[in-house]
């Protein structure tokens, strides 16, 4: 079980606009800045549920290989939702919100790029 992925990127202000806003309709929201005195000398900030903060980034270098990262989404309606905000957030369509039957029955996701082209997707494995 993955307790928690953390990132840099490349343009620390586009990213925090990005994932604020392509996460909110998942149930994700900033809980955390790390200042730059955390002895690391970098910015870091983590988004999460209300129980644990999960997903992280700093500033710095972009990662690559470039990855591809999946939010469990409770419904198709989170997925559509998340779409829309990353569309709006400034993320590049790589894959609208539908079944993906290559992968099984159920299988409803998402996939947009987000500002340094990693691939997020928001996937729901239930039907509707």
């Amino acid at each position: 079980m993955i307790d928690h992925i953390a990132l840099q990127v490349s343009d620390l202000k586009k990213s925090l606009h990005f994932y604020d806003k392509a996460l909110t309709p998942l149930g994700y929201k900033r809980l955390m800045e790390v200042p730059k005195e955390n002895g690391q000398g970098i910015l870091v900030f983590g988004w999460g549920d209300s129980l644990q903060t999960d997903f992280w980034i700093s500033e710095g270098v972009r990662n690559l290989p470039r990855l591809h990262i999946a939010f469990r989404a409770d419904n198709h309606d989170q997925v559509d939702e998340f779409y829309k905000a990353a569309l709006a957030a400034g993320g590049k369509d790589n894959g609208m919100p539908g079944l993906r039957l290559e992968y099984h029955e159920n299988y409803y996701g998402a996939f947009i790029l987000d500002p340094d082209g990693h691939n997020i997707e928001a996937v729901c494995h239930t039907f509707k």
